[in-house]
């Protein structure tokens, strides 16, 4: 099994830097290099690398102002920053470290320090993933919360708008849950949920697909890079793996045992659609098939 390696994003408008820094961290880590500071934020929030390596002195927007955009962000706020710099003043220093970065190297730098710094930090961010994957986890069904679904649905809108491949959502409901939670009690209604939210993961099985527990008896699916029919085809096997699970439902007006309504959208990201919008194009077809009769997919046109 080969080993995944932590990622570093190396920002410096040297070319010669950005090579020497790579070399230097290549055995111990994945880099990503950019000479352009007005890139780092829409980076960072694509790879969400483990730590930033950032000079200060560039053209545009300087070190410090990428800093503060960064730690402004919530997606990118958690990503800790090392600013590697040929400012030794000691105010330049101070100004970094209440930014919110974690370390200040001078140059020149010592090979071996800060290799080893690097270690130790990606060490300490690998520690905190752990904690931070564990409060992204949905307490009753073990898949993605609702705070994990709306950090990721972010960073692939950014994925998209980038490489300009297709987006799609999927909301999906269980019908009349609450009929099946007063009928049979919430154990019951917690056992149902959970046999949905791993029966709805299998279906998207991919690995960049994600699904989440959106509210209390809806889940989300974020398929990346999947066309409205490739969706179509994924939110059927949803409903048909939903309705083969013959959970009894004898308090339902759809059928006599559990069913899930769907609603999805496809965007192709650009700057006339925002992220809101897609949601609300997905909410809206939710609420479509629920006002149509519920256990069935409703799908909005696609938007190109």
């Amino acid at each position: 099994m080969v080993e995944n390696k932590p990622t570093v994003l190396i920002v410096d408008d040297v070319s010669v830097n950005l090579a020497l820094m790579s070399a230097i961290l290549e055995n111990d880590c994945r880099t990503i290099c950019s000479d352009d500071s007005a890139q780092v934020l829409s980076l960072a929030l694509e790879h969400q690398p483990d730590l930033i390596l950032l000079d200060i002195m560039m053209p545009g927007m300087n070190g410090f102002e990428v800093c503060e955009r960064l730690k402004a962000n919530p997606s990118t706020s958690r990503i800790p920053v090392i600013f590697l710099t040929s400012l030794t003043e000691e105010e330049d220093e101070e100004r970094g470290l209440s930014l919110g970065a974690i370390d200040y190297i001078t140059k020149p730098f010592s090979v071996p320090v800060v290799r080893a710094r690097v270690r130790n930090h990606l060490e300490m961010q690998r520690q905190r993933d752990i904690l931070e994957r564990l409060s992204s986890i949905d307490g009753l069904t073990g898949i993605s919360n609702r705070r994990a679904f709306d950090q990721a649905l972010e960073r692939e809108w950014l994925r998209a708008l980038r490489h300009e491949s297709p987006l799609s959502l999927l909301l999906i409901d269980v019908d009349l849950f609450k009929q099946f939670n007063d009928g049979y009690g919430h154990i019951a209604g917690d056992d149902c949920l959970k046999l949905i939210a791993r029966t709805v993961a299998d279906q998207a099985g991919r690995t960049a697909d994600l699904v989440a527990r959106y509210g209390g008896e809806e889940f989300a699916c974020i398929l990346p890079d999947t066309c409205r029919g490739g969706a179509i085809r994924v939110a059927e096997k949803i409903r048909q793996a939903v309705a083969a699970l013959h959970i009894p439902h004898a308090f339902s007006s759809v059928a006599n045992e559990v069913t899930v309504s769907i609603g999805g959208a496809t965007t192709h990201p650009s700057k006339r659609i925002d992220l809101a919008e897609m949601v609300q194009r997905a909410d809206a077809q939710l609420y479509e098939s629920k006002n149509s009769g519920r256990n069935r997919i409703s799908y909005a046109r696609d938007d190109r």
